[in-house]
């Protein structure tokens, strides 16, 4: 488990519910989060690193080939894994809060499938509990400095304020830092929201605007993954040693 001022983190949804259009031909018949990269999934790399930081309890979504990401699970054992199946696509927004009873009044992580990150000194996971404050938060992002993205070419997510405070780029050209595809949310912040599938960026938009919307700028590496380019060139860099980094050992069981 993980303790943050007072509170207990111990559960996480994992999004491995989307479509995986851009990583085409290789999500014809696979979804997205298992496809592997250094002989582990994308799902059990973020498994993994939810583990390492004490998280009891995933709840991970599914949608397309879901039945896939169902078999893939049966097996593992830490964390414990809750299958969510989505009868439709239910965005980044929609599918935790089509999973909140499975997490009562607690905070929670949420963590994409399809990402890959390294931890640093401390796990992020870890890093981002300590920082929690559900007094002033809604939502509490990990943020990627866009100059040590590796692979990522966008312009950018976030500018991040001295007291933490993270606010979108909107029209500008670009912005400093990525979302890292991993975040601390709370139950509350999905009240008087839509039913059905809706993006994330509903919760912190309007979290930014009262200013509950906080960031923690990521301190290990990170890797954007979402062509089939992309993939080749993060399994090169684990393959390799990257820039002096050590690839993690296999999926835990």
């Amino acid at each position: 488990m993980t303790v943050t001022n007072g509170f207990v983190v111990r559960r996480a949804m994992v999004l491995a519910a989307g479509l995986g259009l851009r990583m085409r031909p290789l999500t014809l018949t696979r979804p997205k989060p298992l496809l592997t990269v250094a002989g582990t999934t994308l799902l059990d790399h973020t498994l993994d690193r939810l583990a390492t930081a004490g998280i009891e309890t995933a709840v991970v979504n599914s949608h397309y080939l879901g039945e896939m990401v169902v078999a893939h699970l049966a097996n593992r054992t830490r964390p414990t894994i809750i299958s969510s199946p989505e009868p439709v696509a239910l965005e980044t927004g929609g599918g935790p809060k089509f999973a909140l009873h499975h997490f009562g009044d607690d905070a929670f992580v949420v963590a994409n499938a399809d990402i890959l990150w390294l931890d640093g000194a401390v796990p992020a996971v870890r890093r981002l509990a300590a920082a929690w404050n559900p007094a002033k938060m809604d939502a509490l992002l990990l943020l990627m400095p866009r100059d040590r993205a590796h692979g990522y070419q966008g312009p950018g997510d976030y500018g991040l304020d001295a007291d933490g405070r993270p606010h979108h780029r909107g029209a500008a050209d670009s912005a400093p830092l990525v979302f890292a595809g991993v975040h601390i949310t709370r139950p509350e912040a999905f009240a008087d929201t839509p039913d059905g599938g809706f993006s994330a960026r509903l919760i912190w938009d309007r979290a930014e605007a009262v200013g509950r919307l906080h960031g923690l700028v990521h301190d290990g590496a990170w890797f954007h993954v979402g062509t089939p380019e992309d993939l080749a060139a993060t399994e090169h860099w684990f393959q390799t040693g990257g820039l002096g980094g050590v690839a993690p050992g296999p999926a835990k069981g």
